[in-house]
């Protein structure tokens, strides 16, 4: 499973990231569940997680997201009650089964960090000036795109007029 803090900030970090792990871990056991691997990344956190039968996937989820939220409230927002308004999580989770790919994915969690370090190094790079329409992909017919004065305009196929 997959979540991120609200508005993807990059608050994951320093001594909220030291602790945070140890309580997703607990409240996944208050829930007869078990964190199988891990991994905490500025901006999302990454979860292999064992949920047995008798729980909803959203129910576990949505009871570690909230009670996490209060810890971070309590312990790092020096919030003690009335938690109205206060969301530390952005709505929503991805989640998916795993089968035969558990190994694969448990992999992917463990290296997902150095890889996200060695894409932000690629994007520190200048870009070679053949490599710049990577970044300006051409229009595809029925793409709406916006001209040099703003004017916009629906892209067509076959290169002539309609």
């Amino acid at each position: 499973m997959v979540f991120i803090p609200k508005y993807r900030r990059k608050v994951l970090y320093g001594e909220l990231r030291r602790s945070l792990g140890e309580v997703l871990r607990t409240l996944a056991a208050q829930k007869e569940c078990r964190v199988e691997e891990g991994l905490l990344m500025p901006d999302h956190v990454h979860m292999l997680i064992s949920i047995p039968p008798k729980y909803a996937v959203a129910q576990v989820i949505g009871y570690i997201k909230g009670k996490s939220a209060i810890h971070i409230a309590r312990t790092y927002m020096e919030r003690k009650r009335n938690f109205v308004g206060m969301h530390f999580w952005a709505r929503g989770y991805f989640v998916s089964t795993v089968g035969r790919d558990e190994q694969v994915i448990r992999e992917y969690i463990t290296k997902q960090e150095a890889e996200d370090r060695r894409l932000e190094q690629l994007q520190l790079l200048p870009l070679p000036p053949w490599a710049a329409h990577e970044l300006n992909p051409p229009a595809l017919p029925g793409d709406t795109v916006s001209g040099p004065l703003g004017h916009r305009a629906t892209a067509r196929g076959g290169g002539g007029p309609p």
